[in-house]
């Protein structure tokens, strides 16, 4: 059975990550705590009670110039409608389904991996993790790479060797791996299959 994530559309992925703001929501409560109805903040912002009344039962996604708009009505900042949301503790669930696949480079006619964003809509994260597919691949085509913070990589199945500082290790299922990032380093699936690997990376200690 194939692991491959269904594919979506630009315009959907959009969508999808604007509606986890819950917009609509908190446009109403302005509204509301304003005490104006739709006609009256139709006639400030320039769009029809019908839209308006659409944005907020979520069935439109505003765009950036609407929310523009209707932040200058309300004299808040467009923060207010992307940061924290309720006030409660993060808890952010991600459904497979909803993750997206992505080359490593996407210019680079054969990837030397792909992943997906494991918590691309959790805030404030304190680190970063993916799953990661590697392609076999010989070691003299391997390209380092470097950033600051640490790794953490922990293989999930198939024979991955890792590249760092001058070195290549290779590790197996169950194996796990945690080093210096900003040290050069770098990926390749060591066996005659793909392999697959969780990665964590963390921001550098102050």
């Amino acid at each position: 059975m194939s692991t491959e994530p269904p594919t979506e559309t630009s315009q959907e992925t959009v969508q999808r990550v604007l509606s986890s703001y819950e917009l609509g929501r908190k446009i109403r409560q302005l509204r509301l705590k304003k005490n104006i109805g739709l006609v009256d903040l139709g006639k400030h912002t320039g769009l029809s009670a019908s839209m308006l009344s659409q944005l907020e039962n979520g069935k439109l996604v505003p765009t950036l110039p609407t929310l523009a708009r209707i932040a200058m009505v309300f004299d808040v900042s467009l923060d207010h409608f992307f940061s924290d949301r309720r006030k409660r503790a993060l808890f952010t669930v991600i459904r497979a389904a909803e993750r997206i696949r992505f080359p490593d480079c996407p210019d680079a006619p054969a990837p030397a991996w792909h992943f997906e964003c494991l918590a691309f809509s959790a805030q404030d994260k304190g680190m970063q993790a993916y799953l990661a597919f590697f392609e076999p691949r010989p070691a003299s085509a391997v390209a380092d790479h470097f950033h600051e913070g640490a790794e953490f990589l922990f293989v999930i199945d198939g024979d991955l060797a890792v590249h760092f500082a001058g070195e290549e290790t290779v590790l197996h299922p169950g194996d796990s791996v945690y080093f210096d990032a900003s040290h050069p380093h770098g990926y390749r699936s060591a066996g005659q299959r793909p392999s697959r690997a969780l990665v964590v990376t963390t921001a550098p200690r102050l």
